[in-house]
């Protein structure tokens, strides 16, 4: 039986969720056993906990936002900053919960979401590489980089996932364009030294 916040929080985002759900009620701690909610299935009851809670607490809006993007119908719109602070984190708990169907639903709308932070393709494209799914890691990347092409922290993991797929010449190109933005990026200027001093 859990019978602290950190722990149950812990087990939750490494995937232990027994007891979680349980302990969450049990505490009123709304937010979290919302999430729980979700990765059982129950949307009606994680909507209702967020909902409860939306008027002060930012993170359950954007629940709202996120239940919304799942169930195909947009009525809450998400802040810049909601996007920047909770979609990546949130993408890698429903990966990490093999929640593939409502990852799906929500990078959907990647392109509106990109009209509120410019960003968005590059949080979705980092979640993917981050979780080992290095196909769609590459098309949210390289979306991003056609939207908002003067971010280098995009060029430099381009940079990394053709380096580590043996394409030498696209590494050393993107590693390039990353050091013309940013020229004391550190890890790129690592990356390009690696690659020219193997």
């Amino acid at each position: 039986m859990i019978l602290d916040y950190k722990k149950a929080k812990k087990n939750f985002l490494a995937t232990k969720i027994q007891g979680c759900r349980k302990f969450f009620e049990l505490n009123n701690h709304k937010l979290e056993q919302a999430y729980c909610e979700i990765i059982f299935d129950n949307l009606s009851k994680a909507k209702q906990l967020f909902s409860e809670l939306a008027a002060q607490d930012v993170r359950a809006h954007w629940g709202l936002v996120l239940l919304e993007c799942i169930n195909g119908t947009i009525s809450h719109y998400p802040t810049y900053f909601e996007l920047r602070n909770f979609l990546e984190i949130d993408l890698n708990l429903l990966i990490s919960y093999c929640k593939g169907a409502y990852v799906e639903k929500l990078v959907r709308y990647a392109d509106f979401m990109f009209t509120i932070n410019p960003e968005t393709h590059k949080f979705i494209g980092r979640a993917f590489l981050n979780n080992g799914m290095k196909p769609q890691a590459i098309f949210f990347l390289k979306r991003a980089k056609d939207h908002f092409y003067h971010d280098p922290e995009l060029h430099f993991m381009l940079a990394a996932i053709y380096k580590e797929d043996g394409d030498i010449e696209l590494s050393k190109k993107s590693a390039e364009t990353c050091l013309e933005i940013l020229p004391n990026y550190a890890p790129a200027k690592a990356l390009l030294e690696e690659i020219i001093f193997p």
